[in-house]
């Protein structure tokens, strides 16, 4: 999302098609200095940005930037206009010892970038 550390890999190569949000639960999995946060399977929605990929080489950027504990996945988002589009998101599959749940599923509200 814009203001957190991964956006540089799109800012040039995507187009944001604005907010959006997607069946699940969120987690913030709290790894200093760079926090993130985890989609995980679940009742709730998880809010957050929509954008489409001017290249298509970026998805391979993007899955090794995400890392082994991620994995892409083609889901349905809402739009904050009420228009459904299909995306590829990740969803985490890692360890949840350390993780703290988000229960609204924002994570701009959570931990606002700094």
């Amino acid at each position: 999302m814009r203001g957190y550390s991964r956006h540089r890999l799109l800012v040039s190569r995507s187009v944001l098609l604005g907010a959006g949000a997607v069946r699940g639960r969120l987690l913030d999995l709290g790894r200093s200095p760079d926090r993130y946060p985890g989609l995980i399977d679940g009742a709730g929605r998880v809010r957050g940005e929509v954008y489409r990929l001017e290249d298509p080489e970026l998805l391979p950027v993007l899955d090794q930037e995400e890392g082994y504990n991620f994995e892409r996945r083609r889901a349905i988002v809402t739009l904050v206009n009420g228009r459904r589009v299909r995306t590829w998101i990740y969803r985490y599959r890692g360890s949840r010892d350390r993780a703290v749940p988000i229960p609204d599923g924002d994570y701009r509200r959570a931990r606002a970038p700094r």
